[in-house]
């Protein structure tokens, strides 16, 4: 058989051109600083979250009240009431050095870093209403950080790099949580061998949590204002301050509720990530009860948990781009469902270091592909540069309920059932979630939605 010239001069590589093509996209600019940014947003979730639960533990804190201190998460579920004045409002000094996101950004990154060093001088002991407090103004700080983080990763990023944009954002985020879980640990330890306390040491552990915010610090100052984002500032610029946080806070929530089946794509949003906020919440105090001592945990979750939550959240963005929305969002739901089940299987096979590791792989690697596509959605329903940080903070805020009020009764649950049967129960939590995705699939919503754009 003869070969035509076509053929021929056909090149061989051109498979792995279009792979390079690929990889060449997470080295772009925009794409490096919403990574960077992503570190930064996920740095401080924790320190109010599990590895303060970890320290309140070690600290003799019975499990019901660990659990209740899922509700210092209140600001997450409630930062779109101030999103409006972050679309609408200057920062003296910094909106007019860096302007409109990227002032807001430098703003709340030196509040947060105040708000840990404040949660640092707590003792969970002795005073865990101030330990409450200090985590509470940790996570003020940390969702203000979120709704400037996200504003301008949707801003920021054209459609082409939203993918690799959303992928490195979730992978960096997971870093950054395991920086502040593990790292913290780690941290920790190593104090106690110096000689210093226990209570000193964790401080020590925080201090050094907070000057980490400085990298989304220098990422912030050495990034440039998205176009969009300058666009509607000129756009508003002779609008009263009053006039421009109504209309963000009006036009956030009124495009939104117009289009059909608002309501049940609301529910949707709350619902997604419950499966995982409900296990989540208690991973840490089963694996101290189960008998792992803290640098069991805090090696394989900085180990293995890193290298699942990578490989999960480039994977989550290759699902993203290679299925359609409603699919990925099957995959990533059942999945971040099912690795539940590894924790059921570890609390019944007992210490063992190398079940420890499938489960913490299992949770981290899931969890990535589902935070991605879950992302990819929230980002589709945000398409209005005026108050893109107003809606997109509503959307995450409804996701928190799940973290925040849903699964604050989890130690009550976990301590009447067991370990094993309240991991299985863990896996059931995600079933309304899946109905409420059948039924606005056949209602065609996301159909509607069309690709994620900006």
């Amino acid at each position: 058989m003869t070969s035509t010239p076509e053929a021929a001069t056909k090149p061989p590589s051109a498979p792995r051109a279009s792979w390079r093509e690929a990889w060449a996209v997470y080295l772009q600019p925009r794409v490096l600083i919403v990574l960077l940014l992503g570190f930064s947003s996920g740095l401080p979730l924790a320190l109010s979250g599990s590895t303060l639960l970890v320290w309140m533990r070690e600290a003799g804190v019975d499990l019901g009240t660990i659990g209740l201190f899922a509700l210092v998460g209140t600001p997450y579920t409630l930062k779109f009431l101030w999103a409006p004045l972050v679309d609408a409002l200057h920062v003296p000094v910094f909106t007019h050095a860096f302007g409109r996101r990227r002032g807001w950004l430098v703003f709340s990154q030196v509040l947060l870093i105040g708000a840990i060093l404040l949660l640092a001088l707590t003792d969970p002991a002795r005073s865990p209403l101030f330990v409450a407090l200090g985590a509470l103004l940790v996570a003020t700080m940390s969702s203000t950080q979120d709704i400037v983080v996200d504003a301008f990763r949707v801003e920021s990023l054209p459609e082409s790099e939203q993918a690799a944009g959303m992928a490195s954002y979730v992978a960096a985020y997971r870093i950054g949580m395991l920086v502040s879980t593990a790292g913290v640990l780690f941290l920790v330890s190593a104090f106690e061998s110096t000689g210093i306390g226990r209570s000193s040491a964790w401080m020590w552990g925080y201090a050094v949590m907070a000057a980490m915010v400085l990298i989304g610090t220098v990422t912030a100052l050495a990034a440039t204002e998205p176009g969009q984002s300058a666009r509607a500032e000129a756009a508003t610029r002779g609008e009263a301050a009053l006039s421009r946080v109504m209309h963000a806070a009006a036009g956030a929530f009124s495009e939104f509720l117009v289009r059909k089946y608002a309501w049940a794509a609301l529910a949707f949003v709350v619902l997604f990530k419950f499966t995982d906020a409900f296990s989540g919440t208690m991973t840490a105090p089963f694996v101290i009860d189960l008998g792992f001592t803290r640098n069991d945990y805090a090696a394989i979750v900085k180990g293995v948990g890193l290298a699942a939550t990578l490989i999960g959240g480039f994977a989550g963005g290759y699902v993203a781009r290679r299925y359609s929305l409603v699919a990925s969002l099957w995959i990533g739901g059942v999945l971040q469902a099912l690795s539940n089940l590894a924790f059921a299987w570890l609390a019944h096979v007992g210490v063992n270091q190398w079940a420890l590791a499938v489960a913490i792989s299992a949770e981290n690697f899931t969890g990535a592909i589902g935070t991605v596509i879950f992302v990819a959605y929230l980002s589709a329903l945000c398409q209005n540069p005026l108050h893109t940080a107003t809606q997109y903070a509503l959307l995450t805020a409804l996701a928190a309920v799940g973290r925040t009020y849903l699964s604050s009764g989890a130690g009550y649950v976990a301590t009447a059932t067991g370990w094993t049967l309240f991991f299985v129960i863990s896996v059931l939590v995600a079933v309304p979630s899946l109905i409420l995705l059948a039924w606005l699939q056949r209602r065609g919503h996301f159909d509607e939605l069309g690709p994620v754009k900006v």
